[in-house]
């Protein structure tokens, strides 16, 4: 088969594979559409030490299962492969299984015509539902479980709150769409690609700023800060925009560089949530509130070829496009 395999640093290539090797309980899944996520660039750069090269990267991924009973049907993965009986599965905390993987990490992923996936982690996808609309279910899951923690956190509705997010990539998007959705109308985002800035701003609505240019609007002031880059920076600006009483949200992993202003978070009673990744249950209500538009139309998705992979990836590094987003499509 042909799959988009990463094979060194800043090096991606497009070329034959052997076809996926089953264990018991797996399904083989013909891909449809697959995005490019953050972290597949992050391992792209040489900068994660969990993707070991050559690697079949990708995870956020919608198609129709291949082989078994269930034939034909239209679905997308949930790619975090967990235990199932351990005490954090049993309690509905099943991203935090210490026996989780995540295809496209250790396990080959699914930049490539087919992958394989246990049964239980197939969510089936409404007849209507487009699989490049629907390859954002695992990102769209990734926010709301950003935003269930933080609403879990906040005194007052989501609605009410002033927010900051920091990053216009698609988690970003993503969480200022749902925060729409829910009614909150005061949300500024940080994004210092100018291209990916101008797009956050048609698409959401919100004012957008560029942090290396600009300076934050009222410090101290954000009842609600996500952070959806995870780097040294990011994460000082989220302390400085916090208010006293507010709520910070770490959802990116750029990086560990740095520290925190612990002093200020201590005297402000300022609420640190770290999120990492989402339940199966996250990823069910994503392809529902994809379906039903809460996160609106999704043009701002760009779509390439499977095979003009690298150059998406080269230009996503290169900040040439304004997509927060590209989903690759099998050649045709």
């Amino acid at each position: 088969m042909k799959a988009l395999v990463y094979t060194d640093t800043n090096e991606i290539v497009y070329r034959d594979e052997p076809a996926p090797i089953f264990e018991q309980g797996d399904v083989l899944f013909k891909v449809e559409a697959t995005g490019i996520c953050g972290s597949d660039m992050h391992a792209y750069h040489g900068k994660d030490p969990r993707r070991v090269p050559p690697l079949i990267l990708g995870h956020e991924v919608a198609g129709t299962i291949a082989s078994g009973p269930h034939e034909g049907i239209r679905a997308v993965i949930n790619p975090l492969i967990t235990c199932g009986t351990c005490e954090y599965c049993d309690t509905g905390l099943s991203n935090l299984c210490a026996q989780r993987e995540l295809i496209g990490m250790r396990l080959p992923g699914a930049y490539a015509e087919y992958t394989k996936i246990p049964g239980r982690n197939l969510i089936p996808i409404p007849h209507q539902l487009g699989f490049t609309k629907a390859s954002l279910a695992e990102p769209t899951a990734t926010a709301l479980h950003a935003l269930n923690l933080a609403r879990m956190k906040s005194f007052r509705p989501l609605a009410e709150l002033k927010v900051l997010i920091i990053g216009g990539g698609a988690i970003g998007m993503l969480t200022a769409l749902l925060l729409k959705g829910y009614g909150c109308r005061d949300i500024l985002l940080a994004e210092t690609n100018d291209l990916r800035g101008k797009s956050a701003a048609e698409h959401t609505g919100c004012r957008v700023f560029n942090p290396i240019t600009d300076t934050l609007e009222g410090p101290d002031s954000y009842d609600l800060v996500l952070d959806c880059v995870g780097g040294e920076k990011t994460r000082n600006l989220s302390v400085t925009a916090a208010k006293p009483g507010g709520i910070f949200v770490h959802i990116g992993l750029m990086d560990s560089l740095g520290g925190l202003d612990i002093r200020k978070i201590t005297l402000s009673e300022i609420t640190l949530i770290g999120v990492y990744c989402y339940t199966a249950a996250d990823v069910r209500a994503a392809v529902k509130a994809i379906d039903t538009g809460l996160v609106g139309d999704l043009t701002w998705v760009e779509t390439r070829p499977l095979s003009q992979g690298a150059k998406a990836f080269l230009d996503l590094d290169n900040g040439l496009t304004a997509a927060a987003k590209i989903v690759l499509l099998p050649d045709s």
